[in-house]
């Protein structure tokens, strides 16, 4: 809880664990001062032993944001800085791509392999001076940060939430992604944090993002603000156990306990559910900075559950090596993140996408209902046959048992229709045929379908 107080995305929520945490807040900010003027050192990663620092050498990443300024005139200023951009080839693989950030040497950068608008610079480097990044040409976010975002991709002219939204790094890259049209609501119940989140928005001229003082659990699926929301991103609290600069030595926190674990958990899948059910929603991404399976694949798993037969995952980068546990079926459709293996912070990211309603149903494929006359058709002929012999029978004034005419009307078969299973409806043990009424019902269950099939069935 300290280590989320001072370093992290602060707490949420009112235990008294917290509250009493909090309450210290100002006091722990003064001593983190008197300590790195103490060490005489401005960043806070600066305080970390060296063997830590060592241990912990990813690349610095910098994203343009394209609202302020264009990728290739981003590279362009760079290299006139005496930058050098080194080239790879297009067909390289993930593994090799990796292995080459980590090894960029000083004034050297090169393009992402998968985000467009990232660039990666040496470890280390230094951007916080630099004009692009105080103009908000830049913006100097992880590349595993940058993922929720560009997995969503909402279009441009939609509404999003982007839900536990401060600082704000990914509420601006959405307005990017989004060309700054449509609505970005960005929701923090912090009002602290609201403050930067603000900033930050404005440095990087995202004017279609709108800073919401609120509670994302709160939030009302029927307010007329969210009425078409079609994308929500959801990055929650997390015990943040993914950030390799984490200064868990300062702090003395070196595991998370379950019981944290399991409150984080809890009001996770809150937040999952709460986001899958706004009634226009289209896509959802859910992302920690978390390496547990508690926060991940169990929080998706949960809310799958619940909404499964709504939403379905989306197998995200197939060709991204570090994927989700599977520790349910689709676990795999997930992807994750780690310095040993992709040069970034540790993550986690599943991209939830709702089910077309026509799919919901669980009526036989089209490919079966065409199949359905050829399955009737011999029987059919059976019965035609010993229709035509009872007619001609009674035109001879024999007496007929009753028989009728095979015919169907839609409207009628809709309203007789019962409730029987098309197992049985075919099932070879049945000795008698299927009635007019049972074959509209196994035609009805798909709509576009259930036409041809009464055409075919009344020839």
């Amino acid at each position: 809880m300290v280590y989320d107080l001072i370093f992290g995305k602060g707490l949420e929520g009112s235990s008294k664990y917290q509250n009493t945490v909090s309450k210290y807040k100002i006091t722990l900010q003064a001593e983190l001062a008197r300590l790195k003027i103490k060490k005489k050192v401005i960043r806070n990663e600066d305080l970390l032993d060296d063997a830590v620092k060592n241990a912990v050498k990813l690349p610095r990443y910098a994203r343009v944001n394209t609202l302020v300024i264009g990728k290739q005139s981003a590279i362009e200023k760079f290299r006139s800085k005496g930058y050098e951009l080194i080239q790879y080839n297009q067909d390289i693989t993930f593994n090799k791509f990796a292995e080459l950030v980590t090894k960029l040497e000083n004034k050297q950068f090169t393009e992402d392999l998968h985000i467009p608008e990232l660039l990666v610079f040496a470890p280390n480097t230094d951007l916080h001076s630099d004009p692009l990044y105080k103009s908000g040409g830049i913006i100097l976010q992880d590349k595993a940060s940058c993922l929720p975002a560009f997995l969503l991709r909402p279009p441009a002219g939609s509404t999003v939430i982007d839900a536990c939204a401060a600082p704000g790094n990914k509420t601006t890259h959405l307005a990017a992604i989004m060309n700054n049209t449509g609505n970005i609501y960005a929701i923090d119940m912090d009002k602290k944090r609201l403050g930067t989140m603000s900033m930050m928005i404005a440095r990087a001229t995202a004017t279609c993002a709108t800073v919401l003082n609120e509670d994302f659990l709160s939030t009302k699926h029927t307010d007329d603000r969210f009425r078409n929301v079609e994308c929500i991103l959801l990055d929650p609290s997390c015990s943040g156990s993914g950030i390799a600069s984490r200064l868990d030595n300062i702090t003395g926190v070196q595991e998370v306990s379950s019981e944290r674990l399991s409150k984080l958990s809890d009001f996770q899948v809150q937040a999952l559910k709460h986001a899958l059910q706004f009634p226009k929603v289209q896509r959802v991404v859910y992302s920690t900075c978390s390496v547990h399976e508690q926060e991940n694949e169990e929080v998706v798993k949960s809310a799958l559950a619940e909404l499964g037969g709504t939403f379905t995952l989306v197998p995200v980068l197939p060709a991204w090596t570090c994927r989700g546990r599977k520790v349910f079926k689709d676990g795999a459709s997930c992807i994750r993140a780690s310095p040993d293996e992709t040069a970034t912070n540790g993550f986690f990211v599943a991209l939830f996408e709702r089910v077309p309603v026509h799919l919901h149903d669980t009526a036989p494929a089209a490919e079966e209902c065409d199949a359905l006359p050829a399955k009737l058709g011999k029987k059919r002929r059976k019965r035609r046959k010993r229709q035509q012999s009872l007619k001609s029978e009674n035109e001879n004034g024999s007496k007929t048992d009753g028989a009728e005419e095979l015919t169907v009307s839609e409207p009628e078969v809709s309203s007789r229709c019962s409730g029987e299973t098309e197992s049985f409806l075919l099932s070879k043990k049945r000795k008698d045929l299927p009635t007019a009424e049972e074959v509209m019902f196994l035609a009805t269950r798909t709509k576009q379908r259930s036409k041809k099939v009464a055409e075919q069935v009344n020839r």
